[in-house]
């Protein structure tokens, strides 16, 4: 792909707060042509990066939500049962009925004939290891063959994203392949940006406060540590609704009651934490 380097201050026109080693990854990705895998906890903004990325580089975004029991019928294509049967009930002569006009085409497939697209692979760690074996074939020849049409060959210029929570280890042949980076919560400094740019009206100080509290939340060793997404939502309605204390409507925030009885704990050992 012949692209130029994408900077920082392009991200954030699209709204997105990257780190610099964050775009030195991804600005290798596009040079090198190889598909770029981002890992992390959930809600640290990995899809939305990828969402990002098709409207910075202007490329069709192509998605493939991954799911355990996940087969090549739901990810690269399948034949049109229901269209072919119909086909031979109308026309009693129809001879082909393995042509494009009987194939549905899944992700991966669309992903290879288009070309200019953003092919993201989302949550790959929810899928089992032979789709993931599947789905290093095609990363590796970046075509698929259909046994009926032949070999389909896909386009130099598109752009693969992997994401990955962590669920489950993946194999060292797909890690080989890519161009690897861990996403992890922001700091509190991008935080607060994310937090300036999407809550009308709110001080630069209050975001702040907002983001260290959150950053406070993610080292409780929390089940379910609170997402870059669940703070905006909660600062944007404790900000909008004018809630005076920091750690109003927790639920928001944090979503498992386990989790719920660790704050309480914690926060009563730190009341400093719940005020301005």
């Amino acid at each position: 792909m012949k692209l130029s380097k994408i900077d920082i201050k392009e991200f954030e026109k699209h709204n997105y707060f990257a780190t610099k080693d964050l775009v030195d990854v991804v600005n290798a990705a596009i040079f090198l042509n190889k598909p770029l895998l981002i890992e992390g906890p959930a809600g640290t903004g990995k899809t939305y990066l990828a969402k990002t990325l098709s409207k910075l580089l202007q490329k069709e975004l192509i998605r493939l939500q991954c799911h355990e029991g996940i087969d090549e019928d739901k990810a690269i294509y399948e034949w049109n049962y229901k269209k072919q049967l119909l086909s031979i009930e109308n026309d009693k002569k129809e001879k082909d009925l393995f042509t494009e006009d009987y194939l549905i085409e899944r992700p991966i497939l669309q992903s290879i004939k288009n070309d200019n697209c953003l092919f993201l692979v989302d949550e790959i760690d929810r899928s089992d290891e032979e789709f993931e074996a599947l789905l290093l074939e095609v990363l590796a020849e970046n075509q698929v063959t259909i046994p009926e049409l032949g070999t389909i060959v896909g386009k130099e210029n598109n752009l693969t994203v992997l994401t990955s929570n962590g669920t489950r280890e993946l194999s060292e042949a797909l890690r080989r392949r890519c161009i690897y980076f861990y996403l992890d919560y922001p700091s509190v400094e991008i935080e607060t940006k994310v937090i300036l740019s999407n809550v009308d009206s709110i001080s630069e100080d209050k975001a702040k406060k907002y983001s260290l509290f959150s950053a406070f939340l993610r080292k409780l060793n929390l089940n379910k540590p609170p997402s870059l997404i669940e703070t905006v939502e909660w600062v944007k309605y404790n900000h909008e609704n004018n809630y005076d204390k920091l750690d109003s409507n927790i639920g928001i925030l944090i979503k498992d009651n386990d989790d719920q009885t660790i704050y309480t704990e914690k926060i009563q050992q730190n009341n400093e934490l719940t005020t301005w």
